[in-house]
């Protein structure tokens, strides 16, 4: 769909996903207290709400990336995911928790928690902005998340079409002008 015909409602706002952030990074802080876990991001979508959450726990984390890509220029999955970038940090018998911006399908999460579990870790959590339930396909347990949303395309704070509309700093929902 060309974006001229394209059209944003205001879904949350800045303040609310602050309010969010702090409120997930003192239940991490509580749950991970005495550990250090390995925070890994998931690029490109997460790198807002990733360096928000880590700058407000308050225990101390390693931090690395990854970067799973399955969209492209799509208003849905391609189905197919390729990892563009892996961990360089070793998370061999430590606490990992992924960090999302949303989990949409599950199969991108699913994909890299498998990755991931290869290299032997203590425990994998996922800590997500968004919980999407609509077009769910694959059974994940997501540990951790500010929302809930039913459907809808939706961009800002991270989240993109085509790679546009990361940089607002509320969340809208992404729709055709009728």
């Amino acid at each position: 769909m060309p974006l001229e015909i394209m059209e944003k409602t205001l879904l949350i706002s800045k303040e609310t996903i602050h309010a969010k952030v702090k409120e997930l990074a003192d239940q991490l802080s509580s749950d991970y207290k005495g550990t250090e876990p390995v925070f890994i991001g998931i690029l490109n979508g997460a790198v807002f709400f990733f360096a928000d959450i880590v700058r407000e726990v308050s225990i101390s984390v390693k931090i690395d990336f990854i970067r799973a890509a399955s969209y492209g220029s799509r208003m849905e999955s391609s189905g197919k995911i390729q990892l563009t970038k892996d961990v360089e940090l070793s998370v061999k018998g430590k606490p990992v928790i992924l960090v999302e911006d949303i989990i949409d399908t599950g199969r991108t999460i699913s994909h890299i928690v498998k990755s991931l579990e290869a290299k032997g870790p203590e425990s994998i959590r996922i800590c997500a902005l968004i919980n999407k339930l609509e077009r769910r396909e694959a059974t994940i347990q997501v540990d951790y998340f500010g929302f809930q949303i039913e459907e809808g395309f939706i961009v800002g704070y991270g989240l993109d079409y085509d790679e546009k509309y990361r940089q607002f700093p509320d969340i809208y929902s992404l729709c055709a002008r009728t």
